[in-house]
């Protein structure tokens, strides 16, 4: 039996939200990037999360956990910008941004790391529990 069964949820939970944020941090340092890899401009990317039913092998059974399911890329079109001298300009001078919109990123990235917290507020209650269920048993 694990002495402090929640801690494997809250990890499944701090490991999604750490790639949530990674996500959010791509997004904003890509936020002027109008030519990739690709040749595209960059594509704003989200993560979507899905339940994980916690196995008998772990000692927690009947506990779920959240996990990263996918990263998707928004596939909505960026904002097109007249900027004939930008190096990246097609011939009628247009320039295609990213779709990345930074207002909603760091609303994310708020929610993002307020979630982190909380994840990481409940392991730590959860150590100080232990260690005073130790001392009681002393």
């Amino acid at each position: 039996m694990e002495l402090i069964s929640g801690i494997a949820a809250t990890t499944g939970a701090l490991s999604a939200q750490r790639t949530r944020l990674d996500i959010i941090a791509q997004n904003i340092a890509n936020a002027h990037t109008t030519r990739g890899p690709d040749g595209k401009a960059y594509q704003r990317r989200t993560v979507s999360f899905e339940a994980e039913l916690l196995g008998a092998s772990s000692g927690t059974v009947g506990l779920s956990t959240v996990r990263v399911a996918q990263i998707q890329i928004d596939k909505t079109p960026g904002q097109r910008i007249n900027d004939p001298g930008h190096p990246d300009a097609d011939e009628e001078g247009m320039v295609t941004m990213p779709n990345v919109n930074l207002s909603m990123e760091m609303v994310d990235l708020i929610t993002a790391s307020r979630a982190y917290e909380a994840n990481l507020s409940v392991a730590k209650n959860a150590r100080q529990m232990a260690l005073k269920t130790l001392q009681i048993g002393r």
